[in-house]
């Protein structure tokens, strides 16, 4: 909105030049989505506290009877802040940021009615697993088809290291894009499990995406990079950073001891948001790189399910896997910590990609 207002009177008056830029205009919104976070997040965690909208707490596994009653739906706090501040100083006019800010908005909404379905019954099952995939997949082919029909797309697949391997998957990029956006919303869930642990990640990974949706949208970087120049996504960057600044100003609130959880209406939406990030700026394998540790996360469930079925025992002594370091004695905040350090080098060795093909 501010870029609509203010750009005309560039004119007029010089200082308003530099609302052109993507990197003010980035950092920008960095700045209000921190803002808006601190300023409604003590009224919102009053706000929830007097619903006595607390997190139920599972019986089974670590004991974290503790935080039992914490208020949840701190996801609220991060998605408003994100949304105001995309909202703000993005060019509206720009499909990619309407793509983006629909499917956040969606599994946002999603997660809202499991939240609040969870806190009504008193339990943490929430809406059924097959019902939530069944509408993450419905929103996520919508995306899906949407990148598809954008007239310059183009349905090749870049594959970090490799410059020139680029399978063509034509229509079937579709349910490609679907499955990748539906994964991580899922893998961000599963991280969600202890103070401060999924929202760093989503903090790192966006940043990470920062710096590669401007490289994108640059014809220039974009083609010393060799990497895919898709017009018009250097928008993203605004949105990666009001992420940034939406997820600081949550771990204020977020870090040990939690005083706000995310909930899923955060985990869902972010994780999701993350996704579709990767596939509107064509960097879908990279992903599994970038948010690698969503993908740990994810893959331990996967290893422990299929070794109980076939062979009675578990790999793990608990999973997702931060459970099984928690039951291996590792404090909480050493668990976090350790995995926001891993999330770094994962997103330098991400970014670092780019030169090595």
């Amino acid at each position: 909105m501010f870029y609509h207002l203010l750009y005309p009177l560039a004119e007029q008056f010089g200082v308003f030049n530099v609302v052109r830029y993507i990197t003010f205009r980035t950092a920008a919104a960095t700045l209000t989505a921190l803002f808006i976070s601190f300023l409604v997040g003590p009224w919102l965690i009053r706000r929830l506290a007097a619903l006595r909208v607390g997190q139920p707490i599972r019986e089974i596994g670590p004991d974290h009877q503790s935080k039992a009653g914490t208020p949840t739906m701190g996801g609220l706090l991060i998605l408003l802040a994100l949304m105001v501040s995309v909202l703000l100083w993005s060019e509206l006019d720009n499909r990619f940021v309407w793509i983006l800010l629909g499917l956040t908005a969606g599994y946002g909404l999603l997660g809202f009615i499991d939240d609040y379905k969870k806190v009504r019954e008193g339990s943490s099952a929430g809406v059924s697993a097959r019902m939530k995939l069944v509408w993450q997949t419905v929103l996520a082919l919508g995306v899906g088809f949407a990148i598809y029909t954008d007239p310059n797309f183009d349905s090749e697949l870049a594959v970090p290291f490799f410059k020139d391997f680029t399978p063509n998957l034509g229509i079937l990029y579709v349910p490609l894009a679907a499955f990748i956006i539906v994964a991580t919303s899922n893998a961000v869930n599963l991280t969600d499990g202890l103070d401060g642990l999924a929202i760093g990640p989503v903090m790192i990974a966006a940043a990470t995406f920062l710096l590669l949706a401007y490289a994108a949208g640059h014809a220039v970087i974009a083609d010393y990079l060799a990497i895919k120049y898709v017009p018009g996504s250097g928008q993203l960057a605004i949105f990666c950073g009001a992420l940034v600044g939406g997820g600081l100003g949550f771990l204020w609130f977020n870090a040990s001891p939690a005083d706000l959880f995310m909930g899923d209406v955060g985990a869902l939406a972010l994780g999701g948001a993350l996704g579709t990030i990767a596939v509107l700026i064509r960097q879908e394998v990279l992903l599994a790189v970038v948010g690698g540790i969503f993908v740990m996360e994810t893959v331990s469930v996967m290893i422990q399910v299929a070794s109980f079925k076939l062979t009675g025992k578990r790999v793990f002594l608990m999973t997702p896997i931060h459970h099984h370091y928690e039951q291996l004695g590792w404090p909480e905040q050493k668990i976090v910590v350790r995995f926001w350090i891993v999330s770094i080098i994962l997103g330098l060795v991400a970014l670092s990609s780019l030169k090595l093909r």
